[in-house]
């Protein structure tokens, strides 16, 4: 008892100055047995205010659902790479999962498991933000050891207090992919964004790119978007000729549930969703 109880003061501890101290923090290299897959190998980022994540099964037949075997998918807010890893492995060693992270914290992560697993999956990690306007950015999170955050034109932002002491580079996707991977554009059968609310504005910057290859996407409904807000994300992709999905997680045994309407993306205050053409 005294020692759960001392276990759990400084767990507490080490919290509580992981949120009001920036410093760096080591990985643990985890190893999990996925069934007809192999062991699969995950960086996780010793930050006391991050849980560890694991990697099933599960959670790669979930975007086998979108995704086969030489397939590309982009990753926007990859952060440390679980989801990066997840697609991965979908699309085996012949595809590509291209990862971009803002945040230099996060992204040394990311570039540690961009490298674990090349015998079973391809990632291309940038350290880089997708925005609607190439330009510089301001980087803020509400707490210092910056697991998670936010990019803005303003220095005060609704990210937190937290600000990066240098500006992040942003790019426009498009451009991007046209000078990396000319030619290839077809073969992105997935793009996945996670950036904070900022997502309905990389959505829409990358409006003709969806139109022309239709790749399945995966984003986030951020808990402090407005109804105003969320029904314009929603709109964004409905206009495109895609049909929406609620779902609870990634795996594959998740709960599904189609979003018939704008109105639907008023039912769950922060949640995950999929868009397929048709």
């Amino acid at each position: 008892m005294i020692d759960r109880l001392i276990q759990y003061l400084k767990s507490s501890f080490r919290r509580k100055m992981a949120r009001r101290v920036t410093r760096e923090y080591k990985t643990r290299t985890d190893r999990f047995e996925l069934p007809g897959i192999g062991n699969v190998s995950f960086a996780n980022w010793e930050n006391p205010l991050v849980k560890p994540r694991s990697i099933s099964k599960g959670n790669v037949d979930f975007f086998r659902r979108f995704l086969n075997e030489g397939d590309m998918a982009v990753d926007i807010g990859a952060n440390t790479g679980i989801i990066t890893t997840y697609m991965a492995l979908a699309c085996g060693k012949q595809g590509k999962v291209l990862a971009f992270d803002p945040n230099p914290y996060v992204f040394r992560v990311l570039s540690e498991n961009a490298t674990l697993n090349t015998q079973l999956a391809t990632i291309d990690a940038y350290n880089v933000a997708i925005t609607d306007q190439a330009g510089e950015y301001y980087y803020n999170s509400s707490e210092a050891s910056f697991n998670n955050g936010g990019i803005s034109s303003q220095p005060e932002n609704r990210h937190g207090k937290y600000s990066l002491s240098q500006k992040i580079k942003g790019v426009r996707l498009e451009d991007f992919l046209e000078e990396k991977y000319s030619g290839q554009l077809s073969r992105i059968k997935l793009l996945k964004t996670d950036a904070e609310g900022y997502d309905k504005e990389i959505l829409r910057s990358v409006s003709a790119l969806l139109h022309r290859i239709k790749p399945v996407v995966i984003a986030e409904c951020f808990g402090k978007l407005t109804q105003a807000e969320r029904f314009e994300l929603y709109d964004i992709l409905a206009s495109l000729g895609y049909t929406l999905y609620y779902f609870s997680d990634f795996d594959a045994a998740a709960e599904v549930v189609r979003l018939q309407s704008r109105e639907d993306m008023l039912r769950w205050h922060h949640f995950d969703f999929y868009a397929t053409m048709g």
